[in-house]
Formats: C-alpha cells, structure tokens, sequence
C-alpha cells in the first residue's frame, strides 16, 4: 500500500530535519513523500533539496497558508492513503507507517487514527500534553470528540470524493474536514491504540477567553457548512474534553 505524507512548512529551518528524518526513517517501503514550503528565507530549501530524490516531489511557493498548502500537497499525492505532518513534528517511532497500513488492511477502513503527545517546543523530553484519542462510536462528535488531527490518514478516493480543506475557515479547518468525513459521511473509521505523532508546543492557542470565543464561533460554523445540528452543549464539551489532556499520561513503552 503506497502512502503519501506531506509536510508544509514556512521558515521552519529550526526543527524540519528532525521531521525529515522521522519520515524517510519509517519502516514502511512504500511512502512517497512531499514537501509544501511557502517561499522560506531561513534555509528550509537548501535543507530539503540536501535530501535529493528521496523527498519525492517538493514545491516551493507562495500560499494562501497553511490549509492552501496542504490542498497543494493532497492534489500531488499518488498513495493509497495520505497522511499530514507538521515541520516542527515527528514521528513518535520508526513503524508508525507500518502500523498504521497493517491497520487499515485488518478493518477494511478509510480512516485510520491514534494518539498525539505534545512537547516542549525546545525540550522534547518534557511532556505538556497527551491527546489520546479512544475509540469512535458513531455520533461522538456530538459529545465533543475528535482525534488528533496529525494522528488522522484517510484514503485519497475521501479527499477526491468529500472534498479539501475549506480555505474560508482559519483555524477550525481541520476540525470541519473530520467533521465532515467522519461524521457526515461517516467515512469507516478505525483506532490505532498507540501514540503517532509527537507535535512541539505553538501554534494558534485557545488558552484565552477571547481566542476560545473565536475558536467556539468557526466550530459552530463548520457544523452550519455542513448542514448538521450540534446539541447546545456541544461546541463546549469540545474544549472541556482536553483538560484531562493535560492531566494524563501516557503509557510507559515497554
């Protein structure tokens, strides 16, 4: 099963190796990978095309951002199954790919996901955040449930069929994607009960009321795009369910 993982980047000189590597590392034997970059000026081009042929296919130009980026890197992909991850991030171990295809092969999914840990964006080692996911029962959405974004490969033909990332929203695009594949057209969906992705700490934060507020607004409207009714109390069990996020942890690897 041929896999497509594509990391966008802009600027991202400071950890792209470490993402680099924990791609081109995987067990897996069959992964062609692309790389979308923004026009970076920090080095981040020089960085990948030291890689050669081995990243598969790179572009290097200007965006819309973030999501406008990743539509590129989907409309490039030629796997089975296509997977996203980050420039500050990596995989948590060398057959996450492995697992991840031996997974979808045992259920017959469409949609295969796992667990996140985020770290110290300086200091890997020390934990701040662990996302496990659990499994999905249909409708669980509605109480507040979604996987880890990064944590989330879904079979091209859902992309092609369901549709991109909606460039109209800003940071809830990815919510309103699996929202959309997973509760509306209740894409086949199956749990790796394992940790995937290691994300370092940054990015759009929801920590403050006002941010919250506006993270609230965009989810609400990723539901009225879709045509779907949450509960009254959904978009607010959403938030709710990550604090014991920050108070789990994660299994000790054995």
């Amino acid at each position: 099963m041929k896999v497509s993982i594509i990391t966008v980047v802009f600027n991202g000189a400071e950890h792209i190796r470490d993402c680099i590597e924990s791609v081109l590392g995987q067990t897996h034997p069959d992964i062609e990978y692309i790389i979308v970059d923004g026009q970076s000026t920090d080095g981040t081009v020089d960085i990948v095309r030291s890689y050669g042929s081995r990243v598969a296919k790179f572009v290097s130009e200007s965006d819309k951002g973030l999501y406008d980026a990743m539509n590129k890197g989907i409309r490039l992909a030629t796997g089975e199954v296509v997977g996203l991850l980050n420039a500050d991030d990596f995989y948590h171990h060398n057959r996450v790919i492995e697992n991840m295809v031996a997974t979808f092969k045992r259920t017959g999914s469409d949609g295969v996901y796992g667990d996140m840990l985020y770290v110290d964006r300086d200091d890997p080692s020390q934990l701040k955040r662990y996302w496990r996911s659990g499994w999905y029962r249909e409708g669980d959405f509605l109480w507040g449930w979604m996987p880890g974004h990064l944590s989330f490969f879904a079979k091209r033909w859902a992309y092609e069929q369901y549709g991109l990332f909606r460039l109209d929203m800003k940071s809830a695009a990815d919510y309103e994607l699996m929202l959309r594949f997973i509760h509306k057209h209740k894409l086949k969906l199956a749990y790796m009960d394992e940790v995937t992705i290691v994300m370092r700490a940054g990015g759009i934060s929801n920590s403050s009321l006002g941010n919250r507020l506006r993270a609230n607004r965009e989810d609400r409207l990723a539901w009225k795009l879709n045509g779907i009714q949450p509960y009254f109390f959904t978009l607010w069990l959403k938030p709710l369910r990550k604090i014991n996020q920050y108070l789990r942890k994660p299994p000790i690897p054995t």
